[in-house]
């Protein structure tokens, strides 16, 4: 039986203008980077973890100001608390699914599929366990777990521009990990945002909706980007030489 957590989130500061919030009892394949970043006239909250806990809850000191949820990709480890914000963007090629509710992640170790498991611990994750060490509340139970439906308000396309009034987003459009993932580009301050597109870690790209050839697109795209710094969807954050590294190592394997 796991253990009651004491909570749910941590979080801690990125700069001025950035808090990064993460999911501690989650397993590294589905801890997800949940970020808020402040503006003038608006602040974002990218990706939005598991949803088994209430993100706007925990950080609702965070959340005062008008906000935008922006799901960098449909998987459930991104989208779970999604429904708890009224200001919902995504790609519009994930909009449907979004709207219906993500598929769902098994979090217990008996409902993931042997040849699954087999084939993540072989780069690296270990789900001998399930996805969780432990749950938010006593009665808990991670195999009724399900996504709900959030209906975008915004459907996200490459170019679009997110404006936070002193400072703005390029939307990236950036498949292959999915059909519709995106990152954020700041050109000012050369910060991107990039969810699963790009991490410090294994790169997955043979899930249902995955793409290699989108994804070797991605990579050289991203290989070009003059970035200082990238807040990936998993994973401590990285800079330029480490993105060029990361790409070119994929590019390696599978171009």
């Amino acid at each position: 039986m796991l253990p009651i957590a004491e909570r749910w989130f941590e979080r801690r500061s990125i700069g001025a203008d950035v808090t990064l919030i993460t999911e501690p009892h989650v397993g590294a394949l589905v801890r997800c980077n949940i970020w808020h970043v402040r503006g003038r006239d608006r602040d974002l909250v990218i990706d939005t973890g598991l949803g088994i806990a209430s993100l706007r809850a925990a950080a609702r000191d965070l959340f005062e100001k008008p906000l935008a949820a922006v799901a960098t990709h449909t998987h459930m480890d991104h989208t779970g608390g999604m429904h708890e914000f009224d200001e919902r963007w995504v790609h519009a090629l994930e909009a449907d699914v979004l709207t219906r509710g993500s598929d769902p992640i098994p979090l217990d170790a008996r409902d993931i599929p042997e040849d699954l498991r087999d084939a993540l611990a072989a780069i690296g994750y270990d789900l001998s366990g399930g996805m969780l060490t432990a749950v938010p509340y006593r009665d808990y139970d991670p195999r009724a777990h399900e996504p709900m439906a959030a209906p975008p308000t915004r459907r996200l396309v490459d170019g679009d521009i997110v404006d936070l009034g002193n400072r703005s987003f390029e939307v990236l459009h950036l498949p292959g990990h999915s059909p519709g993932s995106i990152g954020l580009w700041d050109a000012a301050s050369r910060v991107l945002f990039s969810g699963d597109a790009i991490y410090d870690g294994p790169l997955l790209d043979e899930l249902p909706g995955s793409d290699i050839p989108d994804y070797v697109a991605t990579m050289k795209r991203l290989r070009e980007l003059p970035v200082d710094v990238v807040h990936g969807g998993h994973e401590p954050s990285f800079g330029r030489e480490r993105l060029v590294e990361l790409c070119d190592a994929y590019l390696a394997r599978r171009a």
